[in-house]
């Protein structure tokens, strides 16, 4: 798939035969410190992210065209080798090439973020967003400082850390739910 130059993209891919990817909170932290290593290098901006036991999902935007394929080549190729020295395994750690699917509606980016930020939710692993620390939620709602965030994005969406946060834990209407279902795993 193409990238363009300001638009929004639901990036997201797990493990072949939804095995795990991440097997330890060590696992978890070397990607996120990877992608703080490769971002630099590279015309990405991360707005959300949320890393899963057997997926994740990152919300992104991209400031060049194509930049973001050349971006999630090295990082996963980084981590997989990484992981299969770990796990003494070999071969491909994911399903497929990463899907990445444009967010063509202002509308559809918000509620996607809540749907990237409510997934540990979703899957049982918390009763709160906020208790799980392998996403980017605690900086939305202004309980964390870290640098995987556009600070501006929640200004500029929800006006404050509290909006988002109400937003969030909103019970999402069933039309919503319905919209937004190209835009996650089939």
């Amino acid at each position: 798939m193409k990238h363009i130059s300001g638009q929004y993209y639901h990036i997201y891919n797990r493990g072949v035969e939804k095995r795990k990817i991440f097997t330890c909170d060590e696992n978890y932290l070397f990607l996120l410190r990877r992608i703080k290593e490769f971002l630099p290098n590279y015309p990405v901006t991360f707005i959300a992210y949320c890393l899963m036991p057997n997926h994740y999902h990152f919300l992104v935007r991209a400031e060049k065209d194509n930049g973001i394929g050349p971006f999630l080549q090295r990082l996963f190729n980084s981590y997989t080798q990484a992981f299969n020295q770990q796990e003494k395994r070999s071969g491909t750690l994911f399903e497929t090439r990463a899907k990445s699917v444009l967010i063509d509606q202002n509308s559809h980016l918000l509620h996607i973020a809540r749907y990237i930020h409510l997934n540990p939710v979703r899957a049982g692993l918390t009763q709160h967003p906020k208790d799980w620390a392998y996403s980017n939620y605690l900086e939305f709602i202004g309980c964390r400082k870290g640098t995987l965030y556009e600070s501006a994005f929640v200004q500029e969406q929800f006006g404050t850390p509290e909006e988002y946060r109400r937003f969030v834990e909103a019970e999402i209407p069933d039309e919503i739910e319905r919209k937004l279902e190209n835009y996650k795993f089939d």
